[in-house]
């Protein structure tokens, strides 16, 4: 898609949060109403017939378009969170960052086999945090999983799209 808007508003810091890694910052994405608005829009665009239930967000960048899209959808949204933050019983997924190791967990009730969700995150670069979430999602059996992000990074050499290869849908706004 790579609206220009979007891509003029992405702001890109170098060696953050180590050396030689790039950021992409959707803060500048989500502090502009204009760049809010085309995002949901063109979330909804692709997702508005596929019958969507629950949102997950992935910590916590995830959080804010999960939202926005759920409310525009009708549907629930559930949260992934690092170890500690939810209050109720969990079930978790450790995976590997490109720095090292993370875990993932979702309330056992967030989801049931009559969902259908789609698994929202700002960023796809290694997919290591989106294939745990999926493994989550995919532990409750839902009828089915989608997946989205804003930002998928591919001039780096990354190649989380692969994770995915015939697991799920998967979908960007935007492609680096």
């Amino acid at each position: 898609m790579n609206n220009k808007m979007l891509m003029d508003n992405l702001r890109s810091i170098p060696d953050f949060p180590k050396k030689g890694i790039n950021f992409r910052d959707v803060t500048t994405l989500y502090k502009n109403a204009e760049c809010m608005q085309i995002m949901v829009n063109e979330m909804y665009e692709l997702y508005k017939d596929k019958g969507i239930t629950k949102i997950v967000g992935i910590e916590s960048r995830g959080f804010i378009m999960a939202a926005a899209l759920a409310v525009k959808l009708g549907a629930g949204v559930v949260l992934a969170r690092k170890p500690g933050k939810l209050p109720f019983t969990t079930i978790k997924e450790s995976f590997s960052k490109e720095y090292g190791v993370d875990t993932i967990e979702m309330h056992i009730d967030s989801i049931n086999e009559n969902d259908v969700v789609l698994i929202h995150d700002d960023l796809l670069a290694t997919g290591g945090t989106a294939k745990a979430c999926w493994k989550l999602v995919k532990h409750f059996n839902p009828k089915e999983i989608y997946m989205n992000f804003i930002i998928e990074i591919k001039d780096e050499g990354l190649h989380g799209r692969d994770e995915f290869d015939g697991l799920c849908e998967v979908t960007t706004l935007l492609t680096i």
